[in-house]
């Protein structure tokens, strides 16, 4: 009896450790078999490789601001004059033109006060054609007074010849002289009436400037009774409805310039060095993904808020097709000169030159570390290969991203390039210009090219010409 049982316990324990070493064994068989595969499609011999399709990209986006979009102008059209609406002929959203008739307000008692001004104005032209008439005469007379004194002077000097000769009395004489002198007073007079007679005109032509005048205003008054458009846009608000009475000054439409739409954002009091008048910024918006709109800057606010220390900055876009509303979600960004440049993986790098002072060896530079068999949790195949990374920023909150390493385009590292012919793989060194590095990515400057294929991880160090077969977590090039 014990001698079975310490049979079946031998056995157990065999059982068990067999079954451990099995078990041990699997993923060592499963990678070799998945190296394996990509071996034979690449030839005998060849190293087990992840590689990836180099890409452009922006290793680091800037920061990007939200507001909304409104119409550059904005203008309430308000009733003039007091009256009855009688007509609105637009409704929210119709697109208007400058001196479009709108709205017409009812005219019966401005139409009255404008004919009273035109017969008062009619009644005085006529008392100015009177005032000439009297002009007129008034100059007659003196034409007749001079007759009469040059008629009285001639009979006074010979009246005074016969004095002489003895052949009339004196008192002939005198009495010829005397209508002489009654003659002189007369043409005084004569002028003197025509002279007040054109001062009564001047008076009388002075009454019908003013009442001119009145006559303009009744007919502008009047004219108030039609509402036009002051300016070329799309109807925002009706405020009023027909039938309604207006007082002077009641809004009866908001119309907006939708030539240009403008986008105030809150900007930090920190990064306002940054920002100039004049500044082109890109802009896009929720409502039209696809595209981007290259704004400028025109406003930037002398005061900011005193409590959460923003300053309002406005925004200007062109909109000549009127394409953009009001309302609409924009996102500003204010660096408009960021190239895209190629961007590949830093565990892509093989080489000490790849190192910035305090970093950590590349993974490159160890047999063992690039072992996809060994790490194959660490793989880079399942991650996109160009990771840009960047922030949204609204009304002025900040979320801190990855801090990139210092830029030093000085700094070089090396990259396997595959090279593809036929069926066979190879791979070639290539030394790559180096630029900044954010979250596990790196800028190459120079030295490798977009949609070129390079190689990401290796079973083994990989060497100048070396065969590599491709692992099926390699990225196909299209």
């Amino acid at each position: 009896m014990q001698v079975n049982t310490k049979k079946i316990f031998i056995a157990s324990v065999l059982g068990v450790g067999l079954l451990t070493a099995g078990c041990a064994s699997l993923p060592k068989e499963s990678a070799q078999a998945q190296s394996e595969r990509g071996g034979k499609q690449e030839g005998d011999g060849a190293v087990p490789v992840d590689a990836s399709i180099a890409r452009t990209g922006i290793l680091r986006q800037e920061p990007e601001y939200t507001g909304t979009t409104t119409p550059y102008r904005t203008v309430s059209l308000r009733s003039q004059v007091e009256g009855s609406l009688l007509a609105l002929n637009v409704d929210v959203g119709d697109a208007v033109k400058q001196g479009q008739i709108i709205a017409q307000i009812d005219d019966a008692l401005l139409r009255t006060a404008q004919n009273q001004a035109e017969a008062e104005l009619a009644a005085l032209k006529s008392e100015v054609a009177r005032q000439r008439a009297r002009i007129s005469n008034a100059r007659a007379e003196v034409e007749k007074a001079r007759a009469q004194l040059v008629q009285a002077q001639a009979d006074s000097q010979r009246q005074q010849k016969l004095v002489k000769e003895g052949a009339i009395a004196q008192q002939t004489a005198e009495q010829a002289r005397t209508e002489s002198l009654t003659a002189v007073q007369t043409l005084r007079a004569s002028q003197e009436l025509v002279s007040t007679e054109q001062q009564a005109l001047a008076a009388a032509q002075g009454r019908v400037v003013a009442q001119q005048a009145v006559v303009a205003e009744a007919k502008e008054r009047r004219s108030y009774a039609r509402l036009t458009s002051p300016m070329t846009g799309v109807v925002l608000e009706k405020v009023t409805e027909p039938g309604n009475l207006l007082q002077a000054g009641n809004e009866v439409l908001r119309l907006g310039d939708f030539s240009r739409v403008k986008v105030v954002v809150q900007l930090s009091e920190l990064e306002l060095g940054k920002i100039r008048l004049g500044q082109s910024v890109k802009v896009r918006l929720d409502a039209f993904p696809n595209q981007t709109y290259l704004g400028q800057v025109t406003r930037i606010s002398p005061a900011a808020d005193t409590t959460a220390r923003l300053v309002p900055v406005e925004v200007v876009i062109p909109n000549s097709d009127g394409k953009i509303g009001s309302g609409l979600l924009a996102r500003v960004n204010f660096e408009t000169q960021t190239q895209a440049r190629v961007i590949i993986p830093e565990i892509a790098l093989q080489g000490e030159g790849t190192r910035g002072q305090g970093e950590p060896a590349p993974c490159g530079g160890s047999p063992r570390c690039g072992d996809w068999r060994d790490k194959g949790s660490q793989r880079l195949a399942g991650v996109p290969p160009v990771v840009a990374t960047g922030v949204t920023r609204g009304q002025g909150d900040k979320s801190s991203p990855s801090s990139p390493s210092s830029p030093n385009s000085k700094r070089q590292g090396r990259v396997f390039v595959v090279t593809q012919a036929g069926d066979k793989a190879t791979v070639t060194a290539r030394t790559v210009t180096l630029g900044e590095r954010v979250d596990g990515n790196v800028e190459v400057l120079s030295g490798l090219r977009a949609g070129e294929r390079f190689v990401t991880r290796s079973g083994k160090p990989l060497k100048d010409g070396d065969t590599v077969g491709l692992s099926i977590l390699s990225e196909k090039q299209s």
